[in-house]
């Protein structure tokens, strides 16, 4: 009786290691195919990047907007002096 037993944990066990090595060589396989990221992980990905191009763009306007102040501001003071 005890012989029925061992020999069917051991059979549950490779049946279990064999699903496990299974699913493994799955997710590797997928993510060498999507180089890890998914689609929607790719999209999100690419509107934070706009996201983060469109802040950049317009501080840099404002950074010439400041600028263009400035000059005019020390323009303005030379001309009260």
């Amino acid at each position: 009786m005890h012989g029925v037993i061992f020999v069917a944990i051991c059979i549950g066990g490779t049946i279990l290691l064999i699903a496990t090595l299974g699913l493994i060589l799955i997710g590797i396989i997928r993510a060498a195919k999507t180089g890890g990221i998914s689609k929607k992980e790719r999209q999100v990905h690419a509107e934070e990047t706009k996201m983060i191009q469109d802040i950049f763009n317009g501080l840099s306007k404002m950074e010439d907007r400041i600028e263009a102040l400035e000059t005019i501001l020390i323009e303005r003071q030379r001309k009260d002096i």
